[in-house]
């Protein structure tokens, strides 16, 4: 067995969340299409509804 395979390991599934993020209004949205920072029980729960897109381009984000 190649020495890589014996520490590979099965992708993470993505977590559910009950928002997504709307490219078009550039913040997450609940799926009633509100934000989603207006539901104070999901972020307590989920503790952040931060985007990481912009990680990937700015070092500062």
């Amino acid at each position: 067995m190649p020495f890589a395979l014996t520490y590979a390991r099965s992708p993470i599934p993505e977590p559910v969340t009950s928002y997504a993020y709307d490219p078009d209004q550039q913040l997450n949205v609940l799926a009633d299409g509100s934000p989603a920072v207006l539901d104070t029980a999901m972020l307590l729960a989920a503790g952040s509804t931060t985007s990481t897109a912009g990680s990937k381009t700015h070092f500062d984000d």
